[in-house]
């Protein structure tokens, strides 16, 4: 019995889930602009991957396809931060678009948008005592830059992308990230680079 109970307990600690609040899964102080420009002021809730927004107003909870948002904004409790969203056609097929939301990170000629997404992970566990490993709940991001005639690029990360996005002046902006040791990976840095970019 004791036995059993102990390869139970293990296989327990061996997969433990971790969880953590995200901004995704509470609501916000905002407002948003629905495609009909008519600005909707409350508690605001967003799902990048349904693509839908929620407004309590008056008690009352009203949800938003993409369709029907132009523009939202929030003060993000999770990260202390002012957050601002729009919806913007992207081709989601060969030729067929759709409005989705996109987060403005950086706004300029060359403007840097993410979507992001609440993902799984397994990480092996270190411990001496308890071995096995464990799963967490990450926010994964996708990255993307908008050009000034509405023009959408996905950003796998890879710095050659970079360059080739940024090619009007990829021989500065490859400098740049050399002289400033920058990851183009990661989202401030990305942001550094983007708005340099945006300065030449």
């Amino acid at each position: 019995m004791r036995k059993a109970f102990s390869l139970i307990f293990l296989c327990i600690c061996s997969l433990t889930v971790v969880s953590q609040e995200f901004s995704s899964e509470i609501w916000h102080d905002g407002f948003m602009v629905t495609s009909d420009q008519d600005t909707l002021e409350g508690l605001v809730k967003y799902d990048m991957q349904a693509n839908v927004v929620q407004v309590i107003q008056n008690q009352v909870v009203k949800t938003y396809s993409s369709h029907k948002v132009f523009y939202f904004e929030i003060y993000d409790k999770v990260v202390n931060s002012y957050r601002q969203f729009y919806s913007i056609p992207y081709n989601v097929n060969y030729n067929y678009k759709i409005p989705i939301l996109f987060e403005v990170l950086y706004e300029g000629p060359l403007s840097l948008l993410s979507r992001e997404a609440v993902v799984q992970e397994t990480v092996s566990n270190s411990s001496a005592y308890w071995g096995g490993s464990f799963v967490r709940d990450v926010v994964s991001y996708t990255f993307y830059f908008l050009d000034k005639e509405g023009k959408i690029d996905s950003y796998t990360g890879k710095k050659a992308d970079l360059l080739t996005i940024m090619a009007k002046h990829s021989r500065k902006v490859k400098d740049y990230i050399k002289q400033n040791k920058l990851d183009t990976d990661e989202v401030r840095d990305l942001i550094r680079v983007t708005a340099f970019y945006n300065s030449l």
